[in-house]
């Protein structure tokens, strides 16, 4: 009777949908697991599902008196997690056939992400071998019966959300030990529930998503700051994005859906603005790489066929890019400064008696599958290709990376990579501004003693960067400038030993290395407090599958390829402007080959060999030249090292190690390989003494001007 009155009640007052097949819940021992929001969860849980499960409750719920009114609903078994029998009656009550609910986190979060996993759910499943059925609450965090600390917004009554998923199993092996059988159990638990907080994300658009964020976390919200030193709320990135879009697409002209319009820009407000904007109209913005010089700028401007670039006079001139400018001939410039100055009394009165009242109906009608941006490749091996990223595969990304790393709102991102780099785009800049967390848009990684005073003076708690950046970082760093951080993930490059070990030592800080590409979005794996493993990049997030193909000459791993949501839909190329190339790969259609040799072991953990083109052949035998940079940082840690070949007669190819240390030897570099057991093929002969190595405006080593040079000598 209670449950009859209580669940009409609860659908009007928290709008309950729920979503997903029902038929999942059949015969058999059953164990739905669910994460952990608010007080509310067990009570919707009970009145929703179509079935009458008995509730896994702790012991320290029950003794509450106003907890044992609401269980009073449904039925419960209480257990002491302490002891070795709780679970036991758990498997009792499963082999019974009564379905069981229970929570494998324990607690309810404080963060707003998976918290820790306990084991003992997940042996439960293995022992008792019941079918899994994960449901995702989605809403209840934002009620005043949650825990979540700080400023994340609360209302009385959220719209409440649940989210059923297909069933899974858990098999763990036979024999070994039994603590070694419930930590596999538990891993893959674990590994279930980030699962069903990536499979339930909502499928949408940029703006839609940056429309949701702000009904959220509300238009007041502040949490942009650029280098001009004034804070954007919500609402203040709204109205830019409407206004700038407004004037862009006038000024621009008809170039009909998905027209691509070239951004030109460093990392500020306007810049997020606008590629929100122009995304939302279907003209996808295509980020430009202002570092890269005009030869690069003029292919990918052909390759997306891109007619008309927004830019800015005052950038321009500090970036001192008018020599690059006038070297892009058939393209139309649009200075920021000259829309604003456009700005007329009918545009003011459509951007606040119109759309600022109802900013979803700005929003061409689309797709998640329509280009959100166009991203460029960096050309450290070639020519630049368009990388055509949809909505789709932006979003996806953002909800992987949120499945398995603890960001909140009351975190602070500091962001120097630049906004046309993916990094830069969708870790630094996007996952912020649509999660509700605060941001700080610096223009540019190179100011190595800016950087860290910066994080010292705003508070910040995350900092992405390049391995070649955080060295640089922490050389200039006062020990306390990054006193805040909890997070630094470093990405786009090999994390060097030695800067880990400089961050650990000089500041405490654990760097969290990742891997991906610029055609996955970009992240592919990562490491995080749940799964670390020094000297790896972490395990494959959610949703990605992979395969690894082997190559001749190559005994460690494999090539790696591929597929999921977070993929690219395809390639511009300036062989064959505009026409989208769809990735493919000899694994198939939707797969994406990385061009990387990697490992994976037992436990997913993802290791990086080397590119295949970052391989050479000496004498028949493959060397890597990742190894030979690796056996260069071993003999000078303090120095940059970078390997690259040259023809030779008489072996085919021949090593060439570009360093900054004027003490380095051959003979340093052969007892370093004796001391470590590095082959003497690794060992280069040639070995050039320069400033600096060249760096590709991202922060990667620029190995096609290193390969020119070698060939040139």
């Amino acid at each position: 009777m209670l449950r009859a009155l209580l669940r009409p009640l609860a659908r009007v007052l928290f709008r309950v949908r729920v979503q997903g097949d029902l038929e999942v819940f059949g015969a058999g021992p059953l164990l739905i697991v669910a994460n952990h929001e608010s007080f509310l969860d067990g009570l919707l849980l009970g009145l929703f599902l179509p079935i009458d499960p008995v509730f896994v409750v702790h012991t320290g719920i029950v003794a509450n008196p106003w907890f044992r009114l609401l269980l009073a609903a449904v039925d419960y078994l209480a257990v002491d997690p302490t002891s070795p029998m709780a679970m036991k009656r758990v498997v009792k009550l499963l082999e019974s056939g009564r379905p069981v609910v229970i929570f494998p986190e324990g607690r309810i979060t404080v963060t707003g992400s998976l918290m820790k996993v306990y084991d003992g759910p997940a042996f439960v499943a293995a022992r008792s071998r019941a079918t899994i059925v994960p449901v995702r609450l989605d809403g209840p965090a934002r009620s005043y019966f949650s825990r979540l600390s700080g400023h994340y917004p609360r209302r009385l009554l959220p719209r409440v959300t649940l989210s059923i998923l297909p069933p899974r199993r858990i098999e763990v092996a036979a024999g070994g030990p039994a603590r070694m059988r419930r930590r596999a159990a538990g891993e893959a638990m674990r590994r279930l529930m980030q699962d069903m907080l990536f499979a339930s994300r909502p499928r949408q658009t940029l703006y839609g998503a940056f429309c949701d964020a702000m009904a959220i976390h509300g238009r007041r919200r502040r949490l942009v700051e650029d280098m001009r030193q004034i804070e954007y709320s919500y609402n203040d990135l709204l109205k830019m994005t409407l206004m700038l879009t407004r004037l862009v697409l006038r000024a621009a002209g008809p170039g009909g859906e998905g027209g691509r319009i070239g951004l030109l820009l460093p990392n500020l407000a306007p810049t997020i603005a606008l590629i929100l904007g122009l995304g939302a109209r279907r003209r996808a913005p295509a980020m430009l790489n202002y570092s890269a010089g005009a030869d690069a700028l003029r292919t990918a401007c052909t390759a997306a066929e891109v007619e008309v670039v927004v830019t800015s006079r005052a950038f321009v001139a500090q970036a001192r890019l008018a020599d690059t400018l006038a070297g892009l001939t058939g393209v139309r410039l649009l200075y920021l400064e000259d829309l604003r100055a456009g700005i007329g009394l009918l545009d003011k009165l459509w951007l606040v008696a119109w759309a600022l009242r109802v900013p979803r109906w700005f929003e061409h009608p689309g797709s998640p599958e329509d280009p959100a941006v166009v991203l460029f490749t960096s050309g450290s091996e070639g020519k630049p290709k368009g990388v055509v990223l949809p909505h789709r595969a932006i979003l996806a990304n953002i909800a992987q990376i949120r499945a398995v790393v603890d960001f909140s709102v009351d975190d602070k991102f500091l962001n120097a990579l630049p906004v046309f780099h993916s990094f830069g785009l969708t870790a630094g800049t996007l996952l912020p501004v649509l999660t509700g967390c605060n941001l700080f848009l610096y223009p540019s990684p190179l100011h190595y003693r800016v950087i860290p005073e910066i994080a010292y003076d705003r508070g910040c708690t995350v900092l992405f960067g390049t391995s070649t950046f955080l060295a640089n970082y922490a050389k200039n760093a006062h020990p306390y400038d990054f006193y805040r951080l909890r997070y630094v993930v470093a990405g786009a490059e090999k994390l060097a030993a030695p800067v880990r070990e400089l961050w650990f030592e000089k500041f405490g800080l654990r760097i969290f290395e990742g891997y991906g590409a610029t055609e996955t979005a970009p992240v592919l794996a990562v490491n995080t407090p749940m799964a670390y493993r020094s000297g790896s990049v972490g395990q494959f997030l959610p949703g990605v599958e992979h395969r690894l193909v082997p190559v001749p000459g190559i005994a460690r791993g494999g090539l790696l390829h591929v597929r999921g949501p977070n993929v690219m839909a395809g390639y511009y190329r300036v062989e064959h402007p505009g026409t989208l190339e769809p990735p493919a790969s000899e694994a198939g259609d939707g797969w994406y080959a990385t061009g990387d040799i990697v490992e994976v072991d037992g436990e997913g953990f993802v290791r990086i060999v080397g590119r295949v083109k970052r391989f050479a052949k000496i004498a028949g035998e493959m060397v890597s030249l990742e190894a030979v940079e690796k056996l260069a940082y071993a003999a000078a840690p303090d120095a940059a090292h970078a390997a690259t070949t040259q023809p030779d007669a008489q072996k085919g190819e021949a090593l060439v190690l570009y360093t900054t240390d004027p003490g380095l030897s051959r003979e340093a570099l052969q007892a370093k390989a004796r001391e470590l057991g590095t082959a003497e093929l690794a060992v280069p002969r040639k070995i050039v003494r320069i400033e600096a190595l060249p760096l590709l405006g991202t922060g990667k080593t620029d190995y096609v001007t290193l390969q020119a040079m070698a060939e040139a000598a």
